[in-house]
C-alpha cells in the first residue's frame, strides 16, 4: 500500500507546523487578512489542521461545516478566485519554507483545487 500524502508530508507534526506558519503568512497578507478579522484563530487553526489531515489522507477527525456553508458569509463579503489563489500561494510558500518538495506541493495544490467551487459558492 502506498503512503498517503499526509504520511509523505510528515504526518501530524508536519501538518501542525504547516498550519501555524500558514496562518502567520495569511494574517500578514493584505490581500486576504481582512477575511480573518474577528476570527478566533486558535479555533480556526484547529479546524484547519483537522481538515488538512483528512484531505491529505490522514485520520478523519474533521467536524466542521462543509466548505460551501462555512465560507458563504465570506463570499458575501467579496471572497473570489484571487483570494483563493492567494491562500494557495501562501500554503505553497509555507510548504517550501518547510522543505517540502515541489512534487509534493503540486499534490497538495491538486487536493486544494477541487474545493475552489464550494468555497467560492459557485
Amino acid at each position: 500500500m502506498s503512503e498517503s500524502l499526509y504520511e509523505k508530508l510528515g504526518g501530524e507534526t508536519a501538518v501542525e507546523a504547516a498550519v501555524d506558519i500558514f496562518y502567520r503568512k495569511v494574517l500578514s497578507d493584505d490581500r486576504i487578512n481582512s477575511f480573518f478579522d474577528d476570527v478566533d484563530m486558535d479555533k480556526q487553526a484547529a479546524k484547519q489542521k483537522a481538515f488538512m489531515t483528512m484531505a491529505f489522507g490522514g485520520p478523519n477527525t474533521y467536524t466542521g461545516t462543509d466548505m460551501r456553508e462555512g465560507h458563504a458569509h465570506l463570499v458575501k463579503r467579496g471572497l473570489n478566485d484571487s483570494h483563493f489563489d492567494a491562500v494557495v500561494e501562501n500554503l505553497g510558500a509555507t510548504l517550501t519554507e518547510l522543505g517540502v518538495s515541489g512534487e509534493l506541493i503540486a499534490e497538495v495544490v491538486a487536493v486544494c483545487e477541487p474545493t475552489r467551487h464550494d468555497i467560492l459558492g459557485k
